[in-house]
């Protein structure tokens, strides 16, 4: 994957010095040997640089934008925003960017019936205990501060979002 991004870099190079299809090639052979492209497919890249197609690099750069702005949005959402293709649009997250969907908050999965009965059992005990002291409440010790937000997604799946390796992890994106 390197040598392809490496070559489209000396694709482009050579058409700003001006240089034609055939020699940009000759180049490509002599630098990549056999891990050269293919004429055919050399010569695509250097019609479309020459017709004014916008280069990887600037739909890389769109499509980190968007993420960043919004890293919910769909690979569909780009697509439809960007006109790129579905493929194109996957890729360059997930190869470029080297982005994934992670789950941005977690979310229980549907609990079991003694699970159920337990949660019930100590709210109850709660509830209770709060019945015999009224004080009870005040000697519940909290941390600093939290927050709270008043998203909850219903499935993990809504809760899905981009993320790199880079990226802060979802519990630090949450607090703030």
């Amino acid at each position: 994957m390197a040598d392809l991004r490496e070559q489209r870099a000396c694709i482009k190079f050579c058409f700003k010095l001006g240089k034609t299809a055939a020699e940009t090639h000759e180049i490509l052979k002599q630098d990549f040997g056999d891990n050269s492209l293919g004429q055919a497919q050399a010569y695509d890249w250097y019609k479309s640089l020459k017709n004014g197609r916008i280069s990887a690099d600037e739909n890389v750069a769109k499509v980190r934008d968007l993420i960043l702005q919004d890293r919910r949005r769909s690979i569909q959402d780009l697509c439809n925003t960007l006109g790129l293709s579905y493929g194109k649009c996957q890729r360059i997250l997930s190869e470029e960017l080297n982005m994934r969907m992670i789950a941005a908050k977690f979310v229980p999965r549907l609990l079991q019936n003694e699970q159920k009965q337990h949660r019930l059992e100590v709210c109850r005990e709660l509830q209770q205990q709060l019945q015999e002291d009224p004080n009870f409440l005040s000697k519940v010790v909290t941390g600093d501060e939290s927050w709270v937000h008043g998203y909850d997604p219903e499935s993990k799946q809504q809760s899905l979002q981009w993320n790199s390796p880079s990226s802060p992890s979802s519990t630090s994106q949450e607090q703030h």
